[in-house]
Order: structure tokens, then sequence, then C-alpha cells
């Protein structure tokens, strides 16, 4: 199977992650998990005694950083590891969470993280998440996906997902917090969201869940066909 770098963006709410995970795993590729990225970096930092908003302690704290992802072979599923250990357990603790936003917010960081990103992205036959993929990590993606789906729909699936959590929240609610997430998302001045002109839209107001993952990877598939027919002719 020949490896592309697939890129998925798009509004909140409409099932990027859990997308892209699952697009992930039926291709055997590596699902780039950039909140699993933030969490092994506030792990390093809190191990290390470190202060995010400290500069020096940053710079310091970015130099020993490396975060890397591997399939467990016993449960299939994927793992984070930082600096050679699996740390996949431990960046999900109580102590990570309280921490993680403000780590997140850090400019160098930010751009340490993405630097790595694209350092896993070299090696192919990855996948990634988020707001600006397609347009600033991986701007030479072979697909780019833009996933998109009405606000009435996103809202009903993210009320459904708090329920199970055990969470009741009122729909308008759930609509007013989505459609100022998309106002912010696409106006702030650090890589804001956009659908870029190479982008595949794909409208998922009235998809099932296995049918959006079906389209994606019934895409990259043909991506890698045509990939493969070039090279074979070249």
């Amino acid at each position: 199977m020949g490896k592309i770098v697939i890129a998925i963006d798009g509004y909140s709410g409409c099932g990027k992650s859990s997308t892209a995970k699952a697009v992930a795993k039926d291709l055997g590729f590596t699902y780039i998990d950039s909140g699993a990225m933030y969490r092994a970096t506030t792990l390093h930092f809190l191990t290390n005694y470190l202060s995010p908003s400290n500069p020096h302690d940053v710079e310091k704290g970015l130099k020993s950083l490396e975060i890397t992802f591997q399939i467990n072979p016993d449960t299939r599923k994927q793992e984070t590891y930082l600096n050679g250990l699996n740390v996949e357990d431990e960046i999900r603790t109580m102590r990570v969470s309280e921490r993680v936003s403000e780590v997140a917010t850090i400019k160098e960081i930010r751009k340490e993280l993405v630097a790595q990103q694209q350092r896993l992205g070299r090696k192919k036959g990855v996948v990634m998440d988020g707001r600006d993929i397609g347009s600033v990590v991986f701007p030479d993606a072979e697909l780019k996906i833009f996933m998109t789906a009405d606000l009435e729909t996103r809202a009903a699936r993210r009320q459904q997902e708090l329920l199970e959590k055990g969470e009741l929240v009122d729909l308008e609610e759930i609509k007013k917090n989505l459609a100022e997430r998309d106002r912010v998302d696409s106006s702030r001045a650090e890589s804001p969201l956009a659908k870029m002109p190479d982008a595949i839209e794909i409208d998922t107001s009235k998809l099932a869940f296995a049918e959006q993952v079906a389209q994606i990877v019934g895409l990259a598939k043909e991506v890698i066909k045509k990939e493969k027919d070039y090279a074979g002719n070249h």
C-alpha cells in the first residue's frame, strides 16, 4: 500500500477527530494526535519542573522534546511516546489535563510541535485533523479534506456526545457556542480556519459516521493508485 499525507480540516462538531482516527486505522496509517502532543509536552514540562510562562524554561524544555506514535501490537491501538517512553496513560491524568491549556497557548511551543508534526509527515502514511492542517501544517498533503455540516446537525451530535457523558445541555446553548467557535476560528489572525482551493469538501449533515469514513478512505485509495500509476510510468 502506498503512503500519502491526509489533512482533514473543518468546523467544530463535524466529527473530524473520530473520522481521522478511523481513516488512519482503515489504511494502516499513523494518526497524528495533536491533542496528545500538547498533553505529552505538558507532562514533559511538569516532570522537569519547567514553567511554560518562563521563556528560559520553554527554550530548555523544547530542546529535549521528541514525541512519536506507535501502534500497540496487542491492542492495535495507537500510543503516545515521549522521548522514547510510552506515556499514553500518564498524559490522560488530571494533573496534565489541568495544565494543558496553559502550555498550548505558548507560541514557541506551538511552533515546535508544528515542526515535529511536519517531521512525522515526511515519512508519509499519516492522517491529521484540525483547523489549519491543509493550510499551515501540511500544505503539500496529497489529500486535503474539508469537513462541514449544518449547524443543527452539529449541535444535535454534540448534544448526544454530552448526553453520553451524563451532561444535559440545551440545544440552543450548544448552537450558540458552535456559531461563536466558527466565528472565532474563521477570523483569528494566527492560522484561521479556511478551505484550501485543493481541498475536497465533504458535507456530513446527512452521512452516517461509517459513510464519511468510507468516503475519505475511498478518496485516499484513488490518490494512492494515481501516485503508483504515475511512478510506474516515469
